[in-house]
């Protein structure tokens, strides 16, 4: 099935609540197949079309509130019409999955596949002081796993989630092997699982009140502190990535998503011609896997960071290793996607043979 495919599914199996969502290439088909799906009629699942990206996020944040496992999916722009309430979300404390099937840009661009969302998803996208935990999937059964898992990061720490694909693994079919099937949790059992949760009234003031609203500055600052404890919490225990070929590699590839994909065959066909390259694929994006690649950089001469867009990840590349070692970007824009051989190329112009450019 579709990646975008994959995702639907395994959110019915996992006992999802609720999706709002609006219509936007790439991603339609998680709309279009929860719909043909039906899972309200089987699980109870809530699936709605709402009228817009801003109504979607804002029914998310409601949901969320009452302790609900709810989800919304977009593509970049759309995701950038959403980053009021996700922003709103973080600062109330809230667990919610948001999946972002990114196309090109800026503006409008193209319904091609990018990964020019970066910045919009690692940095915050919204305003204030604030992270989502991001994961990167480069195949199907990542778009299915990751549906899982986003949600219960997203509980454990209780902050926004973001399944960041590019357009590319949203439209590509695999095989793929689904979750079981889980059952919808109670309203006891969310009661019990998150005492923070709004529960109505009976009478008199609420037991919860969620809000993101804050007017005393001193208090105000006290709930960054606690949001920063727990992002450092996140960055203790949530770091996630893979290696391919890096004990003996002298270059280092950093790519994610599906360009990961075709890094590797570049990776392979690099090494039947003798020359050692390896390979991190960073699976969280937030946060970053900057330790890893640190010490694979110090074995190496030189370290290509490919993506599709105008060079965004490799900012945290070179965060990651300083000056200890020069790290060069290759990347295409506008929904074009290098094929292997480019990315060879890209390898021998900038450390291989430079003078050869």
């Amino acid at each position: 099935m579709k990646g975008n495919e994959a995702i639907a599914h395994a959110a019915i199996r996992y006992g999802a609540d609720g999706y709002f969502g609006y219509p936007i290439t790439p991603q339609s088909e998680v709309l279009e197949t929860l719909e043909a799906l039906m899972p309200w009629e089987t699980t109870g699942m809530t699936v709605l079309q709402a009228e817009s990206e801003v109504a979607s996020i804002n029914m998310v944040y409601g949901g969320a509130a009452t302790g609900k496992a709810v989800m919304t999916s977009s593509s970049s722009p759309g995701v950038s019409l959403m980053q009021e309430g996700i922003s709103y979300l973080a600062a109330s404390e809230l667990p919610a999955l948001i999946v972002n099937v990114m196309r090109g840009g800026p503006g409008l661009g193209t319904i091609h596949p990018s990964q020019s969302d970066y910045f919009q998803a690692t940095k915050g996208g919204g305003h204030g002081d604030y992270h989502l935990i991001v994961l990167a999937p480069s195949t199907v059964q990542e778009m299915a796993d990751f549906v899982g898992l986003g949600f219960d990061l997203a509980f454990k720490y209780r902050t926004p989630a973001m399944i960041m694909a590019d357009g590319i693994v949203g439209q590509m079919m695999e095989k793929v092997v689904l979750p079981p099937q889980r059952k919808r949790r109670t309203d006891a059992e969310i009661a019990e699982q998150c005492p923070w949760a709004v529960t109505g009234r009976t009478g008199g003031r609420p037991r919860n009140v969620v809000t993101s609203l804050e007017l005393d500055s001193a208090v105000m600052e006290k709930n960054n502190e606690r949001f920063q404890r727990t992002y450092r919490e996140i960055e203790k225990n949530e770091v996630r990535y893979e290696t391919k070929y890096t004990e003996d590699a002298d270059y280092l590839i950093v790519a994610f998503g599906s360009i990961a994909r075709i890094c590797l065959k570049a990776i392979e066909d690099a090494r039947k011609q003798g020359i050692k390259v390896g390979l991190i694929r960073p699976i969280t994006l937030w946060p970053f896997p900057y330790d890893a690649i640190r010490e694979a950089a110090r074995n190496v001469k030189g370290i290509l960071c490919v993506e599709i867009n105008a060079g965004q990840m490799i900012e945290d590349v070179r965060l990651a290793v300083s000056d200890a070692v020069p790290v060069k970007h290759f990347g295409r824009m506008g929904g074009i996607v290098p094929n292997p051989q480019e990315v060879l190329d890209a390898l021998e112009k900038d450390f291989i043979n430079p003078t050869k450019a």
